[in-house]
């Protein structure tokens, strides 16, 4: 199996904010994988005397252990139980109720030769390729619905009504787009951060299925790089021109 991995800030000066790891299982025929990417604070730091980078690799660890080791409990439940482990480690110190305490996007999955069990919240992305090459996104299209009705978006974060992400809060794991599908039917996935999605959904240089012949092509790195070049050739998003950018690839 293989599975490759790149991550790029989006300033050079500012710390990287995004986390992904992926375990394999010594002697199985399992494993697991995690992708977050980090909310970055407002000035006050969201209450929360840590930075965002140590609640991203506070949550990912959790989460990847819970992932691979308890096959027991579905991947919601393992995001929950991460929340509530990363949400005491600095309850003592932080104001947790603030609205934007340190929080995360999510991707995690984990396979054996059965299944494949994926797990999505908020705007980072999963791509599942079939053994014929057809390539299917992951989406949780919260924030999508929400910018095609012409509404605010970050006044909604965590609302009922608007869209979630991984913070202090372990009920929200039942508002992740989860699923499973045999494993046979994967030949290849790749996770994403917004940041390294740009290519496809700002600046629609691309879709999912040459976005996934990229990596099978030139690794995570090369569509970082593609992102990188479409951000200082034409129209940058709103708010970051430049943004974390973090890949995996895994190939069965």
């Amino acid at each position: 199996m293989r599975i490759e991995t790149a991550t790029e800030p989006g300033r050079a000066e500012v710390p990287n904010e995004d986390y992904v790891s992926a375990a394999l299982p010594a002697g199985g025929s399992g494993g697991a994988l995690v992708l977050l990417d980090g909310v970055t604070p407002p000035p006050d730091n969201g209450g929360c005397v840590h930075s965002v980078p140590w609640f991203t690799a506070r949550l990912g660890g959790a989460l990847l252990e819970l992932a691979a080791a308890r096959r027991d409990l579905a991947l919601a439940e393992c995001l929950s139980a991460a929340i509530s482990r990363t949400a005491e480690a600095h309850r003592t110190t932080c104001d947790l109720s603030h609205r934007l305490t340190p929080q995360a996007t999510v991707v995690t999955a984990r396979w054996d030769d059965a299944e494949l069990e994926y797990l999505v919240l908020s705007d980072s992305v999963l791509l599942l390729e079939d053994p014929r090459g057809g390539v299917e996104a992951v989406l949780d299209d919260r924030i999508d619905r929400l910018q095609a009705q012409g509404l605010r978006v970050a006044p909604l974060r965590n609302l009922e009504g608007g869209f979630f992400t991984a913070a202090a809060d372990p009920e929200v794991s039942a508002r992740a787009v989860t699923g499973r599908v045999p494993r046979e039917r994967v030949r290849a996935l790749a996770a994403l951060t917004d940041g390294a999605t740009r290519s496809v959904e700002h600046f629609r240089a691309d879709d999912w299925s040459s976005v996934f012949a990229l990596l099978r092509e030139g690794g995570p790195r090369a569509l970082i790089a593609r992102v990188r070049a479409l951000e200082t050739t034409r129209t940058p998003p709103p708010g970051k021109a430049h943004d974390d950018a973090t890949v995996l690839l895994a190939e069965f």
